[in-house]
C-alpha cells in the first residue's frame, strides 16, 4: 500500500488570511496522523505566506510519523533545516508571485548549486528528495547529484482535460518512476492530485508515497479532516 503524506500548508493559509491563530496547523497535524496519514508535509516559503518558523519547530516536536520539509534550494533555508532536522527535505523551485509551486526543479540546469545543497543536508544526516518533472533527463540529473528520492510533479497529468493528454502524462510519470527506481532512488509523487485522479497512479508500483494537500483540506471543509484523510488513504489502498 502506498504511503500518504498530507500537506497542511493550506490550513496555515486559512489562518494567515485573518492573521489570527485559527485554524491551527498543529491541531491539523494531530488529526491527520490519528486518521492514518503516513507523514506530514510543510513548505516553509521564503516569504512565509503560510507556514511560519514557529509552526515548523513545534511540528518537529509533535510529529510521530514523518516530517517532510519542502523548501527552496538556498543556504538560508538549509540552515533552518539543519537546525530543525526534519525526516526528509524536498527541494522545490520557488517564485514569489506564484500561487503554488509551478513545475519541477531544473536539476540538470543548476547541477552545481543543487549538488552543494544535497551535500550540505546529507552532512547533517538529512535525506533529500528533489521535486522534478517526470522527465528522464531530470531523473538522471537527480541521481548524479546523489538525491535519495525524487518527487515527480503530477501537475500536467492532474490538469489534463483530454484523455489522450492524460494518457501521455501518465506514461511519462510511469517511465520516470521506473528509471528512478532502477537508479536506486525512492519515488514520491504529488501536485494537483485529488480523489478523482489519484487512483490511476496507484497502478505505477514504483511510486511509494503520494503528497497531497489542497484536495484533502478542501474536502475537509465538508466532511472533516479525519474523514477526508481516511477517504484518500482508502483510494491509495
Amino acid at each position: 500500500m502506498a504511503r500518504l503524506g498530507v500537506n497542511i500548508d493550506h490550513v496555515a493559509t486559512l489562518r494567515q488570511a485573518r492573521g489570527g491563530t485559527d485554524p491551527d496547523p498543529l491541531a491539523a497535524a494531530v488529526l491527520v496522523e490519528l486518521a492514518g496519514a503516513d507523514g506530514l508535509v510543510v513548505h516553509l516559503r521564503e516569504d512565509r505566506r503560510h507556514i511560519q518558523d514557529r509552526d515548523l519547530q513545534l511540528l518537529r516536536e509533535i510529529t510521530r510519523t514523518k516530517l517532510d520539509l519542502e523548501m527552496a534550494a538556498d543556504e538560508t533555508m538549509a540552515k533552518i533545516a539543519l537546525a530543525v532536522k526534519p525526516d526528509l527535505v524536498t527541494l522545490v523551485p520557488e517564485k514569489r508571485q506564484e500561487l503554488t509551486t509551478e513545475g519541477g526543479l531544473d536539476v540538470s540546469g543548476h547541477r552545481d548549486r543543487i549538488e552543494h545543497m544535497v551535500q550540505l543536508l546529507h552532512n547533517g544526516g538529512i535525506p533529500v528528495s528533489l521535486f522534478i518533472e517526470p522527465d528522464l533527463q531530470q531523473v538522471k540529473a537527480a541521481h548524479k547529484v546523489s538525491a535519495d528520492f525524487v518527487e515527480l510533479h503530477t501537475g500536467r497529468y492532474a490538469n489534463a482535460t483530454r484523455s489522450k493528454e492524460a494518457d501521455a502524462e501518465f506514461e511519462a510519470i510511469a517511465q520516470a518512476a521506473k528509471l528512478a527506481y532502477k537508479l536506486g532512488m525512492g519515488v514520491n509523487a504529488g501536485h494537483g492530485l485529488n480523489y478523482r485522479n489519484v487512483k490511476r497512479l496507484t497502478h505505477i508500483p514504483e511510486i511509494v508515497e503520494y503528497n497531497i494537500g489542497h484536495s484533502i483540506v478542501a474536502r475537509a471543509v465538508f466532511v472533516g479532516l479525519p474523514q477526508a484523510v481516511k477517504e484518500m488513504k482508502a483510494l491509495l489502498g
